[in-house]
Order: C-alpha cells, then sequence, then structure tokens
C-alpha cells in the first residue's frame, strides 16, 4: 500500500460527503452528527481514501459514526488504521459504534476487538428512506458494538 497520511478535518468537512456516504448512506443522517464530530481523512497522495467520525459523548465515551474506506484501498489495513488513530487520541476511553448485522462487518470489528454490547430495535428502518441491503441482508437493528481503548 502506499504512503497514507492521516489528517483531522476542521472545517469544510462535507467535501467529504461522497466518502462518508460510503459508510452511512443517508445525507440527513450524516448532517445529525457531521458538524460536532472529529473526522479523519486518510490520504493517499492528494487523494482522500478513508475516513473515521468520532463523537465524544456525555458519559466520557467516544462513538464512532462513520468509518469508510474507497473500494480500491479494502482489504489493506486502512480501516484498522483508521481505529487505532481514534483509539490513540483517547486512550482509555470506552469506544462504541453502530452497525448493522452484516457479517462481514460484524467481523472486522470483533477482530479490531469490538464486542457486542446492546441493539436497538428497528433503528434502520425507522430512520432511513429506503431499505438498506448490504451483502444481501436488510438491515432492521443497530448493533452496537463496544471497545475500551488501550
Amino acid at each position: 500500500m502506499a504512503k497514507i497520511e492521516i489528517r483531522e478535518i476542521n472545517c469544510d468537512k462535507r467535501q467529504y460527503i461522497d466518502l462518508l456516504l460510503m459508510g452511512d448512506e443517508q445525507e440527513d443522517m450524516i448532517d445529525r452528527y457531521l458538524d460536532r464530530a472529529r473526522l479523519f481523512i486518510a490520504f493517499c497522495g492528494r487523494c482522500a481514501v478513508a475516513c473515521c467520525a468520532l463523537t465524544p459523548e456525555t458519559d466520557g465515551s467516544v462513538e464512532v459514526k462513520n468509518l469508510a474506506v474507497s473500494p480500491a484501498f479494502r482489504r489493506q489495513g486502512l480501516g484498522r488504521a483508521m481505529l487505532r488513530h481514534a483509539e490513540a487520541l483517547y486512550s482509555g476511553a470506552t469506544f462504541r459504534l453502530g452497525t448493522g448485522e452484516t457479517p462481514s462487518t460484524l467481523l472486522f470489528y470483533q477482530r479490531c476487538g469490538y464486542a457486542y454490547h446492546h441493539r436497538v430495535k428497528d433503528f434502520f428502518t425507522l430512520n432511513y428512506d429506503h431499505p438498506i441491503v448490504e451483502e444481501g441482508v436488510t438491515l432492521r437493528d443497530m448493533v452496537y458494538l463496544e471497545k475500551q481503548a488501550p
């Protein structure tokens, strides 16, 4: 893999909407968190190839709201590197993230040390204006995973 640089983006975050939509496919859902999120973008040269949006929560935890990697850069450790970068910024914090029940996504997060915490019934069906289908699975519930950052 080419040299990757991760940078925090503090202004004009919406310029990365195409990348953010890979991790959360409805813009109004992204708009719910983007302004208050810390947004990290991985660059390969001048090209944005991955994103990670984090929100520090009132209980002291950190929520991963969006994690996405461009298709050409997947399966090269970049998603894991983005999570490690985020976890290093909040050492010792509890990290949470919500995802659908897509087998490969759940396996990825489990391999990164995340474990089941709870689920929100019908989250996708109630909050999205169209069915979300990943790997042939129509998403209904949001599954929350949790990890203690090293």
